[in-house]
């Protein structure tokens, strides 16, 4: 086991060694002049050559990719061009409201996948099944950001039940304020990847149902619950997958709905970041969610390795 997380975790250096060449060399290309977003366009020509010379932006861009590279092993990646901050100090809590955010999510996510594909493996072809095929269904094709307004609209606005963005109350919302303003954020983004979820676990679990197994667990005298309990085993392994899958879609893919509930992470971050053309902390951001996505693939084969030991025999 410790040699297939090491190989894992060898293979992983040039995976975030490629993403960070394509990145840096994606935003660098990107049209527009940071220079001339941050100072405006009645710069002095002398003080737009001065603030692109302190940001190393008169270099090639081999040798600032280097520099970068050399700087970001060292935990330095530069500073932020708008905030005039260290892009760490931005990038941090911003992480901390994202990864709070994708975890709701997450658990919603698994929940609800694994229960809607479980009542669609163990009552196939009937109203239940059907019922939680409909619903995964709805869920999967639901536009992520029509859902999120309608949320807004209907338990913000009309009931007022919850509240429509932001991650607290001003003045003190008691010790349940946050979590009420993680609901509808979470719910929304949890939409999509639980719709998902629920049709590969309903499929995995299904096709081990419909295996012999069952039956020979059966004949050797095993309860239905001890039954159920092995067949649920055998399934995890794909549940495993397309859950760690969905967690990095989580983590990457919440910028529509942290900016719909002003939801202060990273998505909305390099939103703004890439509106101010602000490359620092483009470059900074794109790097932090790759290694989150590069981690979070290592996680999820070393669990499927723990489960499945011919995974490890494999590779």
């Amino acid at each position: 086991m410790r040699r297939f997380v090491l190989k894992r975790l060898l293979l992983a250096v040039p995976t975030l060694f490629g993403v960070t060449a394509v990145v840096f060399a994606t935003v660098a290309l990107v049209p527009g002049d940071p220079v001339l977003a941050f100072l405006g366009p009645g710069a002095s020509p002398a003080a737009r050559h001065e603030l692109a010379g302190r940001l190393g932006l008169d270099r090639p861009l081999p040798e600032r990719y280097g520099d970068w590279l050399w700087h970001a092993l060292h935990g330095d990646l530069g500073a932020s061009i708008s905030a005039q901050r260290p892009v760490t100090q931005l990038l941090l809590p911003a992480c901390g409201q994202t990864l709070l955010l994708a975890g709701a999510a997450f658990a919603l996510v698994i929940t609800g996948g694994t229960v809607l594909g479980a009542i669609g493996a163990l009552r196939p072809r009937g109203l239940t099944d059907r019922l939680s095929g409909a619903l995964s269904t709805l869920s999967l094709s639901a536009p992520q950001y029509s859902v999120a307004l309608l949320l807004i609209a209907v338990f913000a606005v009309h009931w007022h039940l919850l509240p429509s963005g932001g991650t607290h109350t001003p003045f003190g919302g008691g010790p349940f304020d946050v979590p009420r303003h993680l609901v509808l954020p979470a719910v929304a983004s949890a939409l999509v990847p639980l719709g998902l979820t629920a049709r590969v676990f309903r499929a995995a679990l299904g096709s081990v149902l419909a295996s012999e197994l069952p039956d020979a667990l059966r004949a050797r005298g095993l309860s239905r619950t001890a039954v159920l309990r092995h067949c649920l085993h055998n399934a995890s392994p794909a549940l495993l997958t397309i859950g760690g899958l969905q967690l990095a879609y989580l983590l990457e893919g919440v910028v529509f709905v942290e900016t719909l509930f002003s939801w202060p992470g990273l998505g909305q971050l390099l939103y703004n970041a890439l509106t101010a053309r602000d490359l620092p902390l483009v470059e900074g951001g794109v790097l932090l969610t790759a290694v989150f996505f590069v981690g979070v693939n290592i996680l999820v084969d070393t669990a499927h390795a723990a489960v499945d030991p011919r995974v490890r025999s494999s590779r």
